[in-house]
C-alpha cells in the first residue's frame, strides 16, 4: 500500500486574503487541489510550480507569507 503525503502551497492576494493548495502524494502521482475553488489536477512533475501558478493565474495571489 502506498504512503499518502500531504503538503501545501500558499499565497496572499492584493485584498490579504489567503489561498491554498493541498499536494497530495500517493507514490509518484500527486494531486493538487485549491481550497478556495475546488480546482483539482493530478501531476507528477513540479507539482508546486503548477500550484503556484494556479494562485497567480486564478486568484491573483502572489504574496507568498513564508518570505520576510
Amino acid at each position: 500500500m502506498p504512503q499518502i503525503d500531504t503538503s501545501r502551497v500558499s499565497r496572499w492576494d492584493l485584498h490579504g486574503r489567503e489561498h491554498t493548495v493541498h499536494v497530495q502524494r500517493t507514490g509518484v502521482q500527486r494531486t493538487l487541489r485549491c481550497d478556495t475553488c475546488g480546482w483539482r489536477r493530478g501531476a507528477q512533475f513540479l507539482p508546486w510550480l503548477k500550484a503556484q501558478e494556479h494562485l497567480a493565474e486564478a486568484h491573483q495571489a502572489t504574496v507568498d507569507p513564508t518570505a520576510a
